[in-house]
């Protein structure tokens, strides 16, 4: 893991959580500006789950190694599930899906970070 990606995602899923939240209070349903803000925050994860899993990969094993891989899926998986969630709720709504989406994104990195500091690495 590299911690200053980790800190980046953190803060811009808390970006998309504000966004999701304003497009809500607002009464916009989720569209192509939320596919757009999930698939930038997506990017960013996957390029951080492939640096990771290269490392985990190379030798560096956290001392829960199957715990952190289980949440490196989990992390990628996340955005584009509360996505597709979101689209399907036609509604006002869907801004509210992908913020709670993007809060437990943020829970999730964190949670890898700690896992990963286990590592020493």
């Amino acid at each position: 893991m590299i911690s200053g990606l980790a800190f980046a995602l953190v803060a811009l899923a808390g970006a998309l959580a504000l966004f999701g939240l304003v497009t809500t209070l607002l009464g916009r349903p989720a569209g192509r500006p939320h596919a757009l803000a999930v698939s930038v925050v997506e990017a960013v994860l996957v390029a951080q789950a492939l640096l990771a899993a290269a490392r985990v990969f190379a030798g560096a094993r956290p001392p829960e190694t199957e715990t952190f891989l289980i949440y490196l899926m989990v992390s990628v998986c996340l955005l584009p599930l509360g996505l597709q969630f979101a689209r399907a709720e036609e509604t006002r709504w869907g801004g509210a899906v992908i913020a709670v989406a993007a809060v437990a994104e943020g829970i999730v990195v964190l949670r890898l970070l700690t896992l990963w500091a286990g590592a020493g690495g």
